[in-house]
């Protein structure tokens, strides 16, 4: 007895040195954070996490805004050309997150990473205003400075700034604000839509002061100095961030990596052409020549979890074109806009403010929805599903596109007028822009059901340590989605000698663009919905599938089914005397 107590004693000595151990602050952390109950510094990194999300969406929402206007009126870019550059930048905005968190996870540390983007992103956003330099209200000694860029200094220095703002923009959503970061991994389906919901009506808010304050600032007030902007924000999401040092930056689990995934693919289509060759095929699974059993570099685990995740490969392709249709708001209904009567009761409205009107569907469209399924459904049920939501807003993107070509044909209806736009006179058509209100409407309605849809089945189909690979491929595929509508703009403007994005509206045929790619939607709508049914049952567990189909589990169900096997033989009345024995 004395020897068992002495043994307790020193247990309970070990265990009260290693609490007092953890309840040190960590080297280089400051003393307020832990000194916070874990109630206040949850709500603290909560707030900043947001704070800084909103201040990345500002900058990134204030390049974007006039990216067009200032690329044609300033650079003397075609209309084919600036379109195509900010989609470009749209597009590598949502690659580089997926970079920056591989690099994060494989060769460089989360703190130190995320060091460079901030200051990537602080160099980028810095440079641009000395793209837009000189200003037009900067004077010395009573005259206009002399030493303005060429035009070449500025298109080296304009990319240059773009690619490292967007590899800053990268860093800050992969480190500082992924998914994880909001602890999501309890949540049911229904719970999950209502976040993604809200987070992106969040989202659209923002976007939506950015492009009426920072557009009209650009191109009423100071026209150039609106690049400035996004550097004021930067600084505050540099500031949020050096208030909460370590305890902000989240560092979710290294269960799965995206490398791995592209892996065991690589090594199943590597190893289904050799087969394909020399031996008859005779598994169900395409993905399962990559595993060790089948002569491939992969664990059972690694490829049944990819196996689950390749489900929804089709669902991410038809988000290409999907997203293709989005990106015209920024692009061809940003010139069509631009070249439409702007002025309003003696006020000339930014370009970019009429985005707005494709954000109000969703402001208005959220409450309505979460209203509908907190008080008609229960907590059990998901209400519609999902795939009706997808199907519902692809078709209205496919609608947009196509009243956006029949508003071009009677944009061309109207009487030429001069208008000015960043101290250039230009042509434009004496309708009123407030005609493109529907086709702008009739996007927002799409997004506003389509994208937090497709992030609850990428999050919820799959395994819980896929969830983030899940939602990299499907970032992904919407950075495809941006590159292959500015590769199309470029064929449509090639194949067609300039007719189908003309740089002047009113001589060429924009129409046949918009109708083109309104006919591809549909097609695009109508594959979806031959699929969806693949998506439709959010009620089954799919992490007790994945572990129901590792061999581990099927040893242990094999094992049950003997025992069970062997106490049915024992207990059989049917059996005779002779047959027991």
């Amino acid at each position: 007895m004395p020897d068992a107590e002495r043994k307790d004693m020193q247990e309970k000595h070990l265990l009260n040195r290693a609490a007092d151990k953890e309840q040190q602050p960590l080297p280089g952390g400051s003393n307020h954070a832990g000194n916070l109950s874990q109630p206040q510094k949850k709500l603290q990194e909560a707030i900043c996490v947001l704070l800084v999300e909103l201040c990345e969406r500002f900058t990134f929402f204030g390049i974007v805004c006039n990216m067009i206007l200032f690329c044609t009126v300033k650079l003397g870019y075609r209309n084919y050309q600036a379109a195509i550059v900010n989609m470009c930048f749209v597009g590598t905005s949502m690659l580089t997150p997926v970079l920056v968190g591989w690099l994060a996870e494989c060769l460089v540390g989360r703190i130190k990473l995320v060091c460079i983007c901030m200051f990537l992103h602080f160099l980028g956003t810095a440079l641009l205003p000395v793209v837009a330099f000189p200003f037009e209200d900067v004077y010395i000694d009573r005259r206009h400075i002399l030493h303005a860029l060429t035009k070449r200094e500025q298109k080296i220095v304009f990319y240059f700034a773009l690619l490292t703002a967007s590899l800053g923009i990268g860093g800050i959503r992969a480190i500082v604000c992924p998914l994880s970061a909001y602890s999501l991994e309890d949540c049911g389906p229904k719970e999950l839509l209502s976040f993604f919901n809200w987070f992106y009506w969040l989202v659209n808010l923002n976007s939506a002061v950015v492009f009426v304050s920072i557009s009209y600032i650009q191109q009423s007030v100071a026209r150039n100095l609106g690049f400035l902007i996004p550097f004021v924000s930067m600084l505050m999401a540099v500031i949020t961030i050096h208030m909460v040092r370590g305890e902000m930056i989240y560092k979710p689990k290294t269960d799965s990596s995206l490398l791995t995934t592209f892996g065991v693919i690589l090594s199943a289509l590597k190893m289904c052409c050799v087969r394909y060759r020399y031996f008859s095929g005779g598994l169900t699974n395409w993905l399962d020549h990559a595993k060790e059993n089948y002569g491939g570099q992969y664990s059972e685990t690694q490829v049944e979890s990819t196996k689950s995740l390749a489900r929804l490969f089709p669902l991410f392709t038809l988000q290409i074109l999907y997203r293709m249709c989005i990106m015209q708001i920024p692009s061809g209904y940003y010139l069509q806009t631009m070249n439409s009567n702007l002025h309003f009761s003696g006020f000339v409205l930014p370009v970019a403010a009429m985005n707005v009107i494709s954000i109000v569907p969703l402001l208005v469209l959220v409450p309505i929805l979460e209203c509908i399924n907190s008080n008609l459904f229960s907590s059990k049920d998901t209400g519609c599903s999902p795939t009706i939501y997808i199907v519902v807003g692809q078709f209205s993107a496919a609608l947009s596109v196509m009243v956006a070509g029949f508003s071009e044909i009677h944009r061309k209806h109207f009487p030429q007028v001069e208008q000015t736009l960043s101290e250039e006179v230009l042509l434009v058509s004496s309708m009123p822009c407030f005609h493109l209100a529907p086709q702008y409407i009739l996007l927002g309605v799409a997004e506003a059901l389509v994208t937090p849809s497709c992030s609850l089945l990428s999050f919820w189909l799959v395994p819980e340590r896929m969830r983030g690979i899940s939602m990299h491929f499907l970032t992904l595929f919407n950075g495809a989605g941006c590159f292959m509508g500015a590769f199309f703009v470029q064929t449509a403007h090639a194949g067609s000698q300039g007719n189908w994005f003309p740089h002047l509206l009113h001589e060429g045929k924009l129409e046949r663009f918009f109708f083109f790619l309104a006919s591809l939607m549909m097609v695009n709508t109508l594959g979806f919905w031959t699929i969806a049914h693949r998506y439709n049952n959010l009620n089954q567990e799919y992490n007790s599938e994945f572990r129901a189909s590792l061999p581990e589990e099927k040893l242990l169900k094999g094992g049950k089914g003997i025992k069970h096997y062997g106490s049915v033989l024992e207990r059989s009345p049917i059996l005779s005397p002779m047959e027991k024995t």
